[in-house]
Parts: C-alpha cells; structure tokens; sequence
C-alpha cells in the first residue's frame, strides 16, 4: 500500500492554510461543507474565525456544526446561532447548524465493530465535499481531538453524540450521562462513525489540522486549560488516520517540555484506540510520508 501524503508547515497563518491546501492536488467540487470547532462560550483556545478565513473562502464553503447533547451554550438550535454569531462565525461566513432540522441522516456502517449506524446532521446531503478544518488539541473523553474526532463527533446530530458516546446503547441526549460506554467502546463508535462520514464522500473530503493553542482540553469545555505546548504547525492529507497519526508523532518527538501533560492526557484515556481502531476497519493508514513545504 503507498503511503499517504501528509503535508506539514510550521506556519499558522491565513496564507499557509491556503498553501498546504493547494498542496493536496484536489479541488472539492461543487457545494463545500467545512468542519469545525466554533468554540464553547468561556473557552480561551478555540481558533478564531479570522485565521481560517483565506482557507473558508478559497474552497467558497459554509461553516457547519450540530448541535451537542449536553448543557451549554450549543445544544440549542437558537443557542448554538447566537453563539456563532458571539464568536464571529456568521459575520464572514454562511453558518449552517445541520441538525436544526428533523430528521437526522441515517448512516449505515456494516462492518461497524461496536455501532452499525451513525447519526449526523440532516443537512448533511446538501453538500457535495467536505473540508475537515480541526484545531489538535487534547481532549478530556477522548485523550486528543484532531480529525478523526470531528469526523464521527462533529458531523454527529445530538442524537448521534449521544449515540457514539453511548456505543450505540441511546440516541436520547437526557440519558446520555446514565449509560456512558466503557472508554475504547465509545472510542470504537468514533472510529465506526468517523469511516460513515469519510466513506459518504471519499474522493471529495480533505483535512487539515492545526496545531495551536494545545491545550489538554477540547474547544468544547467552557473551563480549559491554558496551552501546555507552543504551537507547532499546520498538517493537511487526504488520509484522516494518517494527519492524526502525524500530529501525536510530533507531540511526542518534540523537545517541548510541556507535552509530558498532553501526553498524560492521551494516554489515560487510551487515545491512540481510536486510531487502532480505523485501521482495524481498513479505513486509512498510518504509513505516511511528512512532507515539509516550508
């Protein structure tokens, strides 16, 4: 099997998002979805809408988010648009919150180890590719967030989260807390879910993952902590399992003293199954070649 191709900058800026970008030889076609993490009200680290603008604009995508299913200030339709709004999403971009609406799309996953469906947004369908955009971090369920994480927990509905948190045991939001899935059950939804989502468009997905503001927590906790390490750059691929390897490998070949917290953080919530588990549903690699093109 040829190795993927993930591409790496040490540069975070508009400029070379568009950059590694081009780098991927793909142009996503027709109506473009992009994916990511608008930021809990009272988080510090999210990335704000300026720094990807340039990237937003050059595939001429949407924003899009679902809804979460616990308390705050996103698990609300109207909640969740005066929050992008807050946050300066809906001033440069068209936001669309893609289970504002009923019905979820039902994703079958045949070969699924722990769930065999996945339920995301349902607007989902109204897009033609996607650009998966994630801001790596840490993450206090998952051990590391990155684009693994916003492909199954992203495009999920908050029927869906619940569902992937749950390992397939509820979709209702208010028992979620009651029937939390042994950790690499729930770990193995994501892996399960991330490969409905990524299987759904295939030729017409790309990623890139930006690893600023590394915090041990996720853009989802209204209460995080500040950065653990200094920023260390921009990845892109076309293999989501391969840019996610690629980001923990420089996590844990760097000199910064501060990645012995993330690395806590990944390893006790055995972060690196979720990975295991993608290839263990033949869905990506972790055979890569970096490709640094600064």
């Amino acid at each position: 099997m040829e190795k993927a191709k993930v591409y790496f900058t040490k540069e975070i800026t508009n400029e070379s998002l568009v950059k590694i970008y081009n780098e991927l030889g793909i142009e996503l076609k027709g109506k473009v979805a992009v994916k990511l993490h608008s930021g809990e009200r009272g988080n510090q680290n999210y990335l704000h809408p300026e720094l990807v603008k340039d990237i937003i604009d050059r595939v001429g995508g949407a924003v899009v988010e679902c809804n979460t299913a616990y308390d705050g200030a996103r698990n609300t339709t109207d909640k969740h648009q005066k929050l992008m709004t807050e946050h300066g999403w809906s001033k440069y971009y068209k936001v669309d919150i893609m289970d504002s609406e009923k019905p979820d799309l039902v994703l079958d996953i045949p070969n699924g180890k722990t769930i065999k469906k996945d339920y995301v947004g349902g607007h989902l369908p109204n897009y033609d590719s996607i650009l998966v955009l994630s801001h790596f971090k840490g993450h206090p369920m998952g051990g590391y967030g990155g684009a693994l994480k916003q492909l199954s927990i992203g495009f999920a509905s908050s029927a869906g989260k619940t569902y992937i948190h749950t390992a397939g045991k509820t979709t209702e939001p208010n028992k979620l807390w009651d029937n939390v899935a042994e950790q690499d059950k729930f770990l193995e939804s994501m892996a399960d879910a991330a490969f409905a989502v990524h299987n759904k468009f295939k030729d017409n997905i790309a990623y890139i993952n930006i690893m600023k503001n590394i915090s041990v927590d996720c853009d989802c906790c209204a209460v995080a902590e500040d950065p653990c390490m200094q920023d260390i750059g921009v990845l892109a691929s076309l293999d989501p399992v391969a840019v996610d390897k690629a980001c923990l490998d420089l996590v844990y070949n760097s000199n910064d003293k501060g990645k012995e917290r993330l690395i806590e953080r990944i390893e006790s919530k055995d972060g690196i199954h979720i990975i295991e588990a993608s290839i263990n549903l033949n869905f990506g690699t972790t055979d890569y070649e970096l490709i640094n093109i600064d």
